[in-house]
């Protein structure tokens, strides 16, 4: 393992034991058993280095829940949605630190240009990844980059992010993924009655 994976794996860990806004580069540099100077060449800054650590958990995170969404084949698009989303809120407790990690990252984006793109471009690479499934679960010939997929993944991240957030500051007022499943089936009978 090179210097690179060595720091992404510390800050990982460290995202998890301290925090985003606790973690030093002395930190960083004393768990990876590199330098300082590696930090800079391979991240360009500590924020850098946490933020790609983050964004490599978000993409784990995106992957999970497609492969829980596309498993079966022949389940409707909602399904697949309802699925998705029970399993990110049955993942959210053993995920808590690093989704407080990212929270504390995302305060310190709006004040760094450089980490804002970082933050961006994982959220494009996130809404791509999304918009294929999408164009996947339609089945009709539509592609991932017609803009009502894009709205779609769009539509479906926010909710992601938002369920994550309402829980990490009130888990116990959080739905519950069965109270979810049970909430969208109500809705989806009373929207299409006799369906």
């Amino acid at each position: 393992m090179g210097h690179r994976e060595e720091l992404l794996a510390a800050a990982r860990r460290l995202l998890e034991e301290k925090g985003y806004a606790h973690i030093t580069a002395r930190d960083l540099v004393a768990a990876s058993d590199t330098n300082l100077h590696s930090i800079g060449y391979h991240f360009g800054s500590k924020a850098g280095l946490l933020n790609a650590a983050i964004g490599e958990v978000f993409e784990e995170w995106t992957d999970k829940l497609s492969s829980i969404a596309m498993a079966e084949p022949a389940v409707p698009p909602i399904e697949r949605g309802r699925r998705a989303w029970a399993a990110m809120l049955d993942s959210l407790p053993a995920s808590r630190a690093l989704l407080l990690s990212y929270v504390e990252a995302l305060a310190q984006a709006e004040r760094a240009e450089s980490l804002r793109e970082q933050f961006a471009e994982q959220y494009r690479r996130c809404r791509a990844k999304v918009a294929e499934l999408v164009a996947r679960s339609l089945a009709d010939g539509t592609t991932a980059d017609d803009p009502r997929c894009q709205a779609v993944a769009s539509f479906v991240i926010a909710i992601c992010d938002g369920l994550a957030v309402q829980w990490l500051l009130d888990p116990d007022g959080a739905p519950t993924s069965e109270q979810l499943t049970a909430g969208l089936e109500a809705m989806w009978a009373a929207s299409f009655p006799g369906a």
